[in-house]
């Protein structure tokens, strides 16, 4: 069963949209827009054509047609990622709007995807999967509906394993890549039964780990200490680097901590620019030892 406790969310389109939904399958990621953001994400479950029951969720008002292509989701989170993200994004222009409902695919759709570094449960389900769904929809046609059950201190119970990365932390990362982008270099990240990793330069003989977190306090350090020595094993090729990154330089000590166990420290110097503060070279060999176990 998609929903064993026995709940679920719907949402819905029209005949109108028949064709866009033809291909749209359990596992897409629904992005829900409204008010020059999107608002919330989610992902299909069950989906299915049923007028009746899409007007007994929905009643249509004199003059309006059922809301009769159905779908279940499978999670929701709430998010607030800006229109010109996102349409920067696709490739369209800043000031563009969403007043309906789209399904992109192919290309753009997993450029939305590792933009805002959101991964499927169904995706996750699937460890062996290395690519992310080829569609995204969304729909901002009923966004009032859902917003007004939709409080600051609403809380959304996670049925599934949808993985959205904190903004700022989603931020930093495509900042970060941009500045790779600019050297050469190709950022990409992997699966694995630890989870999934932020940012991973593949190279057979220089391959490197990066953990992106969105502040540098002693907690998020420690997170990223955990994380990295966590992922460091399951890496694709042995791994030479594990770094941490972080949006501003974070105190000595939590420099000192990770240096202890070999872990670099990358930092925004500025919009943009970015400054490696290296470990110890005999601290790193020792650890790699470690890394790899």
């Amino acid at each position: 069963m998609l929903h064993p406790e026995g709940s679920a969310r719907f949402w819905g389109a029209t005949e109108s949209h028949d064709k866009k939904m033809a291909d749209v399958a359990r596992g897409d990621i629904v992005l829900f827009t409204g008010q020059n953001m999107v608002r919330a994400v989610g992902e299909v479950g069950a989906i299915f054509r049923n007028s009746a029951f899409a007007d007994e969720l929905w009643p249509p008002q004199p003059g309006e047609t059922s809301w009769r292509t159905v779908y279940s989701l499978l999670d929701l989170s709430p998010v607030e990622y800006p229109y010109d993200r996102l349409n920067a994004t696709l490739g369209y222009r800043p000031a563009h709007n969403f007043p309906g409902q789209m399904v992109v695919r192919g290309d753009k759709a997993r450029a939305v995807l590792e933009e805002f570094m959101i991964t499927s449960g169904t995706e996750l389900s699937s460890i062996e999967a290395s690519s992310p769904s080829d569609v995204v929809a969304w729909d901002a046609v009923r966004l009032a509906a859902l917003e007004e059950k939709r409080t600051h201190t609403a809380t959304f119970e996670r049925t599934r394993r949808l993985v959205i990365v904190e903004r700022r932390e989603s931020e930093l990362v495509s900042e970060f890549k941009q500045y790779l982008s600019a050297q050469g270099r190709k950022a990409e990240r992997f699966y694995c039964p630890a989870g999934i990793t932020d940012i991973y330069l593949d190279d057979p003989v220089d391959a490197e780990l990066i953990e992106a977190k969105s502040k540098p306090t002693h907690y998020h350090i420690r997170q990223a200490l955990g994380q990295l020595l966590d992922y460091a094993p399951h890496c694709p090729h042995p791994v030479r680097r594990l770094t941490g990154l972080f949006p501003n330089v974070p105190a000595i000590s939590d420099i000192q901590l990770l240096h202890r166990y070999g872990i670099d420290v990358i930092h925004r110097k500025v919009p943009g620019v970015f400054q490696r503060l290296s470990a110890p070279d005999e601290r790193r060999n020792l650890m790699r030892q470690v890394w790899s176990r």
